[in-house]
């Protein structure tokens, strides 16, 4: 199985603050991959700069053996890049807004998967509660057909019985050739939905491994997994 997305030596500094250092990461074609690691350990800043949100000067990153910023926008969907928009719009124009900034959104797509999220095409995106406006953001990012999506803590704010929800819709609506990387801070939530597990701590990646692999041969479930890298310090 090919690799859709490598990042290879990867250092990144923001004011002054190192962030990642020498990050290294090799993700195949088609998986679901969670991202995880306690806050401030760099999960967002690694989705950013996969997007081109960040810019970085040591390493490379490539999505598709694509390797420029404006390339590897066209191949990558961030839960992130639904922010800045008019509040008072509904969200049938939000979905008219992207089908003609985006050649690769689905309109068509992005009204069903409001619907099977339980929003109203004509609500307005101030309407929406926190939950709702996370359904919204889920909606938006995956109506794009392209190759990599980056999900940043899209549960954020929203029930038990929604989060089981957007997890079917996820599994339903990813093409086959697709690849997901997640973060979630609750990592059984997201648990059921994972090919992999890759865990980061100390400005790196620490640990990589398929989520059978951690289920049947080490006889430990997702968050015990992730536990046994972390423990207690999750809680700080």
């Amino acid at each position: 199985m090919s690799n859709l997305l490598e990042i290879k030596n990867l250092s990144y500094s923001r004011n002054l603050h190192s962030i990642l250092e020498n990050f290294n990461l090799e993700i195949p074609q088609g998986q679901i991959v969670g991202l995880l690691g306690a806050n401030g350990a760099g999960k967002t800043t690694v989705m950013r700069l996969i997007a081109g949100s960040f810019l970085y000067r040591r390493g490379t990153i490539s999505v598709q053996n694509s390797q420029t910023v404006a390339e590897r926008k066209s191949k990558v969907s961030f839960t992130e890049q639904a922010s800045h928009l008019e509040m008072n719009a509904p969200l049938s124009k939000i979905g008219d807004f992207y089908n003609e900034i985006y050649e690769d959104f689905n309109l068509t797509n992005f009204k069903q998967l409001l619907a099977e999220l339980g929003l109203k095409i004509d609500q307005k995106l101030n309407q929406l509660s926190k939950g709702n406006y996370r359904k919204f953001v889920i909606a938006v990012t995956l109506a794009r057909n392209v190759d990599l999506y980056l999900l940043d803590e899209p549960f954020d704010g929203i029930d038990s019985m929604s989060r089981k929800k957007i997890i079917a819709s996820i599994i339903s609506w990813k093409p086959d050739s697709a690849t997901i990387l997640v973060s979630d801070h609750h990592v059984a939530d997201i648990a059921n939905l994972l090919d992999s597990v890759v865990v980061i701590k100390n400005k790196k990646v620490i640990a990589k491994e398929a989520a059978n692999t951690i289920r049947e041969e080490l006889g430990q479930d997702i968050e015990t997994y992730y536990e046994s890298y972390y423990g207690e310090e999750n809680d700080d």
